[in-house]
């Protein structure tokens, strides 16, 4: 027997949010590899008669759904949406998220807060007990961001994360800019004890756009296993 391959995984995921999905409905289109996949599945059906208008998360998330024939229009003509399908780099049970390493974790926020329900999709690689093995992308504006590093580095010691390390995201010997002009540093706390703490600490920060940490918005979590796409709702 063949074994899963990661790709195949996220396809799989992406094939079973797919069946949420009907005609008429208003979607945000999330950002990464997982979220491409969906696009690949989305557009076939959307050519052969699928009606739904799409708001995009990320300028390469526009550029592949225009691709793909995948309508899109203004978040703000469009919202509330419908629904908002989308990757993850962590997840915890609780539907807690790390997002960004697409570097798009200010969009992807915006327009899953501007959903009336955000949908998940993940292999179970990203299916974590406790969110934290990966870095933390924290977005932040160009003026002052030492001094922001700081202040993050300050907040985290606040709360207990004294082994902390924090670097700015480069692409070759530039910074990475996200599209809304921004930078992102990716903060690595180890195990996270306290999502909810360290999100509200890191929004007090000047400075700080976004953080990558999304509590309380995802609804439906869709986790790929070999054989079967695990569906994980908010607890009530």
């Amino acid at each position: 027997m063949t074994t899963p391959t990661q790709d195949s995984l996220k396809r799989e995921a992406a094939a079973k949010a797919l069946e949420f999905v009907t005609s008429g409905m208003k979607l945000g289109l999330g950002t990464g590899s997982t979220a491409e996949a969906f696009l690949e599945l989305l557009g076939p059906r959307v050519r052969g008669g699928l009606d739904v208008d799409c708001a995009a998360t990320s300028e390469r998330t526009a550029q592949k759904a225009r691709a793909l024939g995948i309508p899109l229009g203004e978040l703000d003509a469009l919202c509330p949406l419908d629904l908002t399908i989308d990757g993850a780099d962590e997840a915890d049970r609780a539907l807690n998220l790390i997002k960004g390493a697409g570097a798009a974790l200010l969009r992807e926020k915006i327009v899953a807060a501007s959903s009336r329900a955000m949908m998940v999709i993940a292999d179970e690689t990203k299916l974590v007990a406790r969110l934290g093995k990966f870095p933390l992308p924290v977005e932040v504006v160009a003026f002052g961001r030492g001094s922001t590093a700081l202040r993050i580095k300050d907040a985290a010691r606040a709360l207990g994360y004294e082994d902390m390390s924090i670097q700015l995201r480069m692409a070759g010997d530039a910074p990475v800019k996200t599209d809304s002009g921004n930078l992102v540093y990716d903060c690595a706390f180890g195990a996270i004890k306290d999502a909810a703490a360290l999100a509200a600490a890191l929004s007090a920060i000047p400075g700080v756009v976004e953080h990558g940490l999304f509590i309380g918005i995802a609804t439906t979590l869709l986790i790929a296993h070999p054989g079967e796409v695990e569906v994980i709702r908010r607890p009530t």
